[in-house]
């Protein structure tokens, strides 16, 4: 089996691109169709375990992976895990910052330290490697970069210091696309609302028992994402058809950002997913809802 993508097979022939968080969920799913179609891909994140899985994988798919470990909230290790890539491949076509990370908990809740650590993981670290891949290569060569924000349009509700460092990627990546659009880089960002996704099974408690299985019923598709629907706009956005796009988030979402809480959503029919990756599987708490949603589902057509 390999990667079905939308995409032709050569699409990113010759390219070198770094996929940040790129051992699990939309960073894992993302490497896998950036390699299926050419790229030479470069995974970082914090734990080598996951990083070496991943790379076994891409590689038993013919696909061209590299792993380095890299703690992305410290500036020192991201400008020598640049440099590194650019040393070992002589080039870096583009930067998807997909890591990030985040708990719930209401505002009165959050520590300092936790508000902290969670703008760190996911403004800061955006920031110096966006800083460190234009300075180091994009400033001379041109290129472009992905950035990862999430459904916080309409805040964040139980997770307020996130929507704080996703608002601030949003802002930072108009910012960079008009300050680099004289180097030719280009920079956009995507918005991701509720994903199939194996992160889902870092939660916990009521949040996973009540709310994650909840959550398709306050799409208007009446469904969640799948990890190949980020991947597929991140390509897209990465590669040379997007050469006139820069600045933008696109939200990724079902509609679900869109409404109000007055206009209620009726059932939907006619929404299927699009899943293209091979190796994708299901989180544990969503196992049981959505088996139950395929025999319902094949229960009504044998009917």
């Amino acid at each position: 089996m390999h990667y079905h993508s939308i995409f032709r097979s050569d699409a990113f022939q010759g390219h070198v691109i770094i996929v940040t968080g790129g051992g699990s969920g939309i960073g894992r799913c993302t490497a896998h169709e950036l390699a299926a179609l050419g790229a030479q891909v470069v995974i970082t994140g914090r734990k080598i375990e996951k990083l070496e899985n991943v790379s076994k994988e891409i590689i038993e798919d013919g696909g061209k992976v590299h792993f380095i470990v890299c703690d992305n909230r410290e500036e020192q290790n991201v400008k020598e895990m640049i440099a590194e890539v650019i040393e070992k491949f002589g080039r870096l076509d583009g930067l998807v910052n997909n890591a990030g990370g985040q708990f719930p908990s209401n505002l009165e809740g959050i520590s300092a330290n936790g508000f902290d650590a969670v703008v760190r993981n996911n403004l800061h670290s955006t920031f110096y490697l966006m800083k460190e891949a234009y300075n180091q290569w994009m400033a001379k060569h041109g290129g472009s970069i992905v950035n990862m924000a999430a459904d916080m349009w309409g805040g964040m509700p139980g997770m307020g210091h996130s929507g704080a460092a996703r608002a601030g990627v949003d802002n930072l990546t108009k910012t960079a696309a008009v300050e680099w659009g004289r180097s030719g880089v280009r920079v956009n960002c995507v918005a991701p609302g509720w994903v199939v996704s194996s992160g889902m099974d870092n939660y916990t408690g009521d949040f996973a028992k009540f709310i994650i299985p909840s959550l398709a019923g306050n799409v208007p598709l009446k469904r969640m994402g799948t990890e190949s629907e980020i991947s597929s706009a991140i390509c897209y956005l990465l590669s040379e058809a997007a050469g006139f796009i820069s600045g933008m988030t696109i939200r990724i979402d079902g509609a679900a950002s869109l409404g109000t809480r007055m206009y209620p959503l009726a059932d939907a029919s006619n929404s299927e997913s699009f899943n293209g990756f091979h190796r994708a599987f299901i989180p544990d708490v969503l196992k049981q809802q959505l088996s139950d949603q395929t025999n319902n589902q094949q229960t009504g057509e044998n009917s």
